[in-house]
């Protein structure tokens, strides 16, 4: 499959009229969804979203993957409204967050999500549905609208992801980032209209998303999985004979520690990797437990999607490596000094090109920080995204992480917010001070270690009842693996927090034991 020109993007609505229509393109919940009945849901979804709200109103869904939550990004995307998708884990008070700084207009939420709200968590002029309610209410509308001719560079999705500092923030997405993004993942993993992709990363995320665009995009299908354990994941490749399978380091180290049906391995065509790097162990893994799949290693960052993908065949002898530039992707690495850093020197990695992201809603001065002017020297041009991640490109031109510039925090595969997690432990009352800092681990990436400073003759058991606390008000993967106790918390010469200093003293106690 050859990328098409960027001249040829199409709104994002478009992206599985490319499959044959009698061909399946979504199975879940024991239903098989056909490429023809999908576009007829979507119409009639986008009907009747136009007949709900105002073009470019707000929707977000805050649900488990279900035939609603799959088809909505693309129904949004027909109506001229912006999607949110909210990952299910958030909590009440983030949920929240995310519905007033987009000001919802609608919010679809899922199983019991809906009750938890309090009274002032959702903007006034929102309504609040359940997931069970609107497929029947778009059927039962009857108003089924044709494929749109929008602009490719309007906004058509938010998704809201930690940052280094401050709340979520909602990264502004065109049709044409997420239709090329779509484009460029089916080209370089060379998916086909008999691979069965296997959806198990969070809707939420543009890695997850993109599963199910990538692979409409090249006429394909895709199998969504709420998993309860990780044999639940190897049991439905087996069951519906899965050839495409994307995880992040700490699910990769779940799967492949859970017994696997030969069946699913041997069938496995290829499997990626973003959100982490793919440590000598768990490449070595992969491949035995897959002996005939391409193992992808990526990287990527919301702002901009996709960034980097390392070609199978160079893994073995490049181990560590994320590859060269993805389709449709400028990549730049620049030097304290502002200049090309050189081979093996680090550089703050640029991205250019089409895929860049508009922006962060709302949030003028945060855009400015990471989306600034490219560098002279760029092909692209125009805007583009500084990561803020230092990299080193080798004499072959493969690049390799070095480190964050920022306190961003990589757990789980989930990109956490430092002061996120501090705001909350402050929040409770318990502490005066809180920092939180990552330690490598191999099995998670990092481990998150809070230090605090509580107020005097505070009692004994002040980190059980804070680690409670913050247990009931952060999703599981923002929960500190340690809660450290300090008379003062150190800082640089500028007055702001060494988390530096805080990393090496965290680690030296993982040392001690």
């Amino acid at each position: 499959m050859t990328p098409p020109p960027v001249s040829d993007v199409l709104p994002l609505d478009h992206v599985h009229l490319r499959g044959a229509g009698e061909a399946c393109a979504l199975e879940i919940g024991g239903e098989a969804l056909t490429y023809s009945a999908m576009e007829r849901e979507v119409a009639l979804l986008a009907g009747w979203l136009v007949g709900r709200v105002e073009q470019g109103a707000r929707v977000a869904s805050w649900a488990a993957k279900s035939r609603l939550t799959c088809l909505l990004p693309l129904a949004a995307a027909r109506a001229g409204v912006v999607h949110v998708p909210l990952n299910p884990m958030l909590r009440r008070a983030q949920v929240a967050h995310v519905l007033a700084d987009c000001d919802t207009s609608l919010l679809v939420a899922g199983g019991q999500r809906g009750s938890q709200l309090e009274p002032g968590d959702v903007p006034a002029a929102c309504t609040v549905l359940s997931d069970h309610e609107v497929l029947p209410l778009a059927c039962a509308a009857g108003a089924p609208l044709p494929p749109s001719d929008h602009d490719p560079d309007a906004l058509v999705c938010l998704l809201y992801t930690s940052g280094s500092t401050g709340r979520p923030k909602g990264v502004m997405l065109s049709h044409r980032n997420l239709w090329l993004g779509a484009a460029s993942v089916a080209d370089y993993l060379e998916l086909a209209e008999d691979d069965v992709t296997l959806a198990v990363l969070p809707l939420s995320f543009d890695y997850g998303q993109n599963q199910l665009l990538s692979t409409w995009y090249a006429g394909g299908r895709v199998v969504p999985l709420d998993y309860l354990v990780a044999q639940d994941v190897g049991k439905a490749c087996e069951r519906h004979r899965v050839t495409t399978l994307a995880a992040v380091p700490p699910l990769w180290t779940q799967l492949l520690e859970a017994p696997w049906p030969p069946a699913a391995r041997m069938r496995m065509r290829r499997v990626t990797n973003s959100g982490g790097a793919l440590s000598a162990r768990l490449v070595e893994t992969l491949t035995a437990t897959f002996p005939d799949a391409a193992v992808f290693a990526m990287y990527g960052l919301t702002e901009a999607f996709r960034s980097l993908y390392l070609p199978p065949a160079l893994l073995p002898r490049h181990p560590g490596s994320v590859g060269g530039a993805v389709p449709y992707a400028e990549v730049l690495l620049v030097g304290a000094d502002g200049e090309p850093a050189p081979a093996g020197e680090p550089g703050e990695l640029v991205h250019c090109g089409p895929l860049v992201a508009q922006g962060y809603w709302g949030d003028a001065a945060r855009t400015r920080e990471v989306f600034r002017p490219a560098p002279p020297w760029s092909r692209s041009g125009g805007v583009a995204v500084w990561s803020g991640d230092l990299m080193r490109r080798d004499e072959n031109g493969l690049h390799y992480f070095v480190g964050r510039r920022d306190s961003l925090i990589k757990s789980r595969g989930h990109r956490v917010s430092a002061e996120e997690i501090e705001d909350a432990a402050v929040r409770s009352g318990m502490i005066r001070e809180a920092v939180a800092v990552g330690v490598a681990d191999e099995r998670i990436g990092d481990a998150i270690h809070l230090f605090i400073r509580p107020p005097p003759e505070v009692g004994a058991d002040l980190e059980r009842k804070l680690a409670a606390w913050l247990a009931a008000e952060l999703p599981g993967f923002m929960h500190p693996a340690q809660i450290h106790r300090a008379d003062s918390l150190p800082r640089t010469a500028n007055g702001k927090y060494d988390r530096d200093a805080l990393r090496r003293l965290a680690a030296a106690a993982v040392q001690d034991g």
